[in-house]
């Protein structure tokens, strides 16, 4: 299954607990006002990806992450690659999966892929973005949003210490800026 990539990440330290791979999907039909990530919101092909070769460049990253982190642009909007990418990263590594959502978790477990994505996803954050509730703590951008610790890899203590936000540059010069919190 082909997934629309807006950026991949290979080593942040802003996305979640220790060193992550950290994936944006391209497309969100939510397109929350005051979002952080407005680039990601047109559905026009960026990256495009199979959802096996992705997972397997995500695992071969073996020991130098601690897991993935998915945002978007709207992981939800891609439910076919989503579910399939999570598939393999759960059946061939021990990566931890946190993965962002402007869905509620509500509809969430009602969508038909919803149940089979939950499985292999250690702690969900769900809820629209809304700028008036701006508070951004604990990966999450707005007060409104929740927490949905699906495994006992984590507990909300473990979100404490993340960076609100991070600057990288890489070998190249390419300056990339991450986290919740705009700099």
């Amino acid at each position: 299954m082909q997934l629309n990539i807006h950026s991949i990440l290979w080593g942040s330290k802003a996305n979640g607990p220790g060193i992550r791979a950290v994936v944006w999907f391209q497309g969100c039909s939510i397109q929350c006002q005051g979002c952080f990530n407005p680039a990601t919101h047109s559905f026009q092909s960026m990256q495009l990806l199979e959802s096996k070769v992705l997972a397997g460049k995500i695992i071969g990253q073996g020991n130098k992450i601690e897991g993935i982190t998915i945002s978007g642009g709207e992981p939800f909007d891609q439910p076919q690659g989503l579910s399939e990418l999570l598939d393999e990263i759960r059946n061939f590594s021990k990566l931890s999966v946190i993965l962002l959502t402007g869905y509620p978790f509500e509809k969430i477990v009602n969508m038909p892929e919803g149940p089979e994505i939950l499985k292999n996803v250690d702690v969900l954050i769900a809820g629209p973005f809304q700028l008036s509730n701006l508070q951004p703590q604990n990966l999450a951008g707005s007060s409104n949003k929740t927490h949905h610790f699906l495994t006992p890899r984590y507990s909300i203590n473990d979100f404490g210490n993340i960076p609100d936000s991070e600057v990288i540059i890489d070998s190249e010069g390419n300056i990339t800026y991450s986290g919740i919190k705009g700099l």
